[in-house]
């Protein structure tokens, strides 16, 4: 008899404490097997220290597979759920699509970042909920104060010296904490010509800071903040964020180049394709953590609406805490479902208390109900995260100690683009990549800056080549490979939109031959062309170079004439463009002769002059001109003179193609 499969999806606090319990508790009576985008667990409360130098990434990064005995970890994303098959289906890091099959399913997809209906938010605003967002903000802060303290002018300075923090919950109070100190410190070490100061300003629409804590910590947080330099302002927030600043509630508008969002979070989009009863885009569960009708399917953390038993008629808080102690219950109840562990139980909580790193000594803790502050907080503060860790204990005592008695290191090092990290992602925690755009982020589109991202400073992703293979020179006009025109992320193509227009094209160069152009050769006042009298002799002619045989014509490649493929004989063709119809995007059975310098298109949109039209592109159109004249015929028995590429396959000439992730 075949084991039973528990397939979880999510590694964050809620997925980590399941698969750790259940591998202790099931001892290989079950296949335990979790999917998740990366292969480590994030511990998100130190994340603010990693955007401002004091941990290195790797510190607050658990490895899954060194820490989870027993069980499976497999790379992907999950993109949809059969609830009647009891399959998962999912998206592994290079594109390659998988299914999983299971006997009892964990959702613990963990949450994303939460939008607001502000006009520019979406496109200048960046979230803090992954390491690449954290690595970004850690780059992007070093240097606008670098920029700031080269330029001459007060105005751009004030202007890259101003960081907005939106949102003064756990997360924004500790960014806006932790980013004074930050930019503090590299200001003493390297003055500005100017003489300004960073400027940090924390908003929420709030009466205070830290609301969901009690109000003497809220209290002790906004003094230290306020000690420190924040800018600090309760029942305001954005109304409206563009390039070069925001307006704010209260019609303040505020020059910066910085916005960071840390409004709140939503629970992952996953659970919604479900079609079950949810709460607040939660899934409801059972106080046994069991989705009702269900017996099979169980839900924690983020994405579970969990009732408070301590609170009847309320729902457990979005809360690491809270998801922490979840995963725990889940996996007891899950492993006593298949008779394997002991009884189930429901989930029943005591606050233990809340803790508030503000950076160096300062803290704001309440320890078992003891509201703390001072370097005594700060010490709480620290043991309980240290305790709290599933890994990594001595490596962040260690960077503790360290930033403790020697300078950080102000340096950008360029990891993350602006565009990578879009605040609409539907996966944080993956920084967004080039051939490959994030299907989950709203309003992406197929792009991958997603709508009116600019950043002049830091470049688009159309500028930037990406890379194939580790190791290996990509193709060019390959698919992840060096960007060719016409493919996504490369450079426009000609007769493209947002291209070059390409002769004879509306707006563009004139082609030979047309009116105001250039006469084509063999033209009355033009170049005599190849094989015409008194012009240069024309391959495959008497005295000329050796016609090359023509792909697609029987004895191209063959007797049959057929084309060579490589990895693009998996891929699919081309549709024709909107609006047209089919017959009339497939070329014609014989190339007609065209005004001017004679030219024909391979199907594919391939031209022989070597410009290629993307799929989908509209044919171009040819501006109408008097016909030219064609010269004197060539001499009897001789092939024609450049002679057209015939209709069918055409051999690629642009080097070898080269495999790229999906």
């Amino acid at each position: 008899m075949s084991r039973p499969r528990i397939v979880i999806v999510g590694a964050g606090f809620a997925g980590y404490r399941t698969a750790r319990t259940l591998s202790r508790l099931t001892r290989h009576q079950a296949d335990i097997v979790l999917l998740n985008p990366t292969d480590y667990f994030l511990y998100l409360p130190l994340l603010p220290q990693v955007a401002a130098g004091i941990l290195e990434p790797r510190r607050v990064s658990v490895s899954l597979s060194g820490t989870l005995p027993r069980v499976r970890l497999v790379l992907g994303e999950a993109d949809g759920i059969d609830l009647d098959g009891r399959t998962v289906h999912y998206t592994d890091p290079e594109g390659g699509e998988g299914t999983l099959r299971y006997d009892r399913l964990v959702l613990a997809a963990g949450s994303v970042n939460k939008l607001l209906p502000i006009p520019g938010v979406a496109e200048h605003a960046h979230g803090f909920r992954g390491l690449p967002e954290a690595l970004y903000l850690r780059d992007h802060v070093t240097r606008q104060v670098e920029l700031a303290a080269a330029a001459d002018d007060r105005a751009e300075c004030a202007a890259r010296c101003t960081f907005v923090v939106v949102g003064a919950g756990y997360t924004g109070t500790e960014v806006a904490a932790h980013g004074q100190m930050y930019t503090d410190a590299q200001v003493r070490r390297h003055p500005m010509r100017t003489g300004m100061r960073p400027r940090w300003m924390l908003l929420d629409v709030a009466e205070r800071v830290l609301p969901e804590m009690d109000e003497r910590l809220s209290r002790t947080a906004e003094r230290v903040l306020r000690q420190r330099g924040v800018d600090v302002r309760m029942g305001t927030s954005v109304k409206e964020a563009t390039h070069d600043g925001v307006l704010l509630t209260d019609g303040t508008t505020v020059d910066t180049r910085t916005l960071v969002w840390c409004v709140g979070v939503r629970p992952d989009p996953l659970v919604e394709s479900l079609g079950l009863p949810m709460e607040r885009g939660r899934l409801l569960v059972d106080p046994h953590l069991q989705v009702p009708g269900r017996p099979e399917l169980f839900a924690c953390g983020d994405v579970a609406a969990v009732p408070d038993l301590t609170k009847p008629g309320q729902y457990t808080p979005m809360t690491a805490q809270h998801a922490w102690r979840h995963g725990k219950v889940c996996a007891e109840n899950v492993a006593a479902s298949l008779g394997i562990g002991g009884q189930r139980r429901a989930y029943r909580h005591r606050d233990m208390g809340f803790v508030v790193d503000l950076g160096g000594a300062k803290a704001a803790a309440n320890p078992l109900g003891v509201p703390m502050s001072g370097p005594a907080a700060g010490a709480v503060t620290r043991g309980y995260h240290l305790a709290a860790m599933p890994g990594n204990r001595v490596r962040v005592a260690a960077d503790w100690l360290l930033d403790a008695v020697l300078p950080r290191q102000a340096v950008q090092l360029g990891l993350v683009r602006s565009w990578s990290v879009p605040l609409e992602s539907a996966s944080p925690e993956v920084a967004r990549v080039p051939g490959r755009p994030d299907a989950g982020s709203a309003g992406s589109a197929g792009s991958e800056g997603g709508p009116g991202r600019t950043e002049p400073a830091e470049g688009r992703p159309s500028g930037e080549p990406a890379k194939a293979r580790p190791g290996e020179e990509p193709a060019k006009s390959q698919p992840d490979g060096e960007s060719g025109k016409s493919q996504p992320g490369g450079e426009p193509a000609k007769s493209q939109p947002g291209g070059e227009p390409a002769k004879s094209q509306p707006g563009g160069e004139p082609a030979k031959g047309q009116p105001g152009g250039e006469p084509a050769k063999g033209q009355p006042g033009g170049e005599p062309a190849k094989g015409q009298p008194g012009g240069e002799p024309a391959k495959a002619q008497p005295g000329g170079e050796p016609a090359r045989k023509h792909p697609g014509r029987p004895g191209a490649d063959g007797a049959s004439g057929k084309r060579h493929r490589t990895s693009e004989s998996t891929r699919p063709r081309p549709a024709h463009a909107p609006g047209t119809s089919r017959k009339a995007a497939e070329p014609s059975a014989a190339p007609k002769p065209s005004t001017g310098a004679r030219r024909s298109e391979a199907p594919g949109g391939t031209r022989s002059s070597g410009r290629t039209r993307s799929p989908g592109a509209p044919a171009p159109t040819r501006s109408a001109g008097p016909p030219a004249d064609p010269g004197p015929e060539p001499p009897p028995n001789q092939p024609p003179p450049g002679p057209d590429i015939a209709p069918g396959p055409v051999k690629r000439t642009d080097g070898p193609a080269v495999e790229g992730d999906s």
